[in-house]
């Protein structure tokens, strides 16, 4: 193998972990703004309505397990989708 296949070898390698960190950077985006959109309106709702905080508080934490999958699979999917 000659060196300048080496090198191309090892920058494509580079380039495709770079993206890596970058499809999971933009793919965090949505789901911290769904996780601020949760908490707060359910905030809101409980000083509305504070006789219904237990109902209210069960379904804020069912919304943050739900967004919070989304980053998760997130962090997996350039993993699994990887070129080989």
């Amino acid at each position: 193998m000659s060196a300048e296949l080496v090198n191309l070898a090892a920058t494509n390698l580079s380039i495709q972990g770079n993206l890596g960190a970058v499809a999971y950077g933009l793919a965090a985006i949505g789901p911290g703004v769904g996780i601020g959109v949760v908490f707060g309106h359910s905030i809101e709702a409980m000083a509305r309505q504070p006789e219904a905080m237990p109902v209210i508080r069960t379904n804020m934490f069912l919304g943050f397990a739900l967004c919070e999958v989304l980053a998760l699979l997130g962090l997996v999917a350039p993993f699994i989708f990887a070129a080989k």
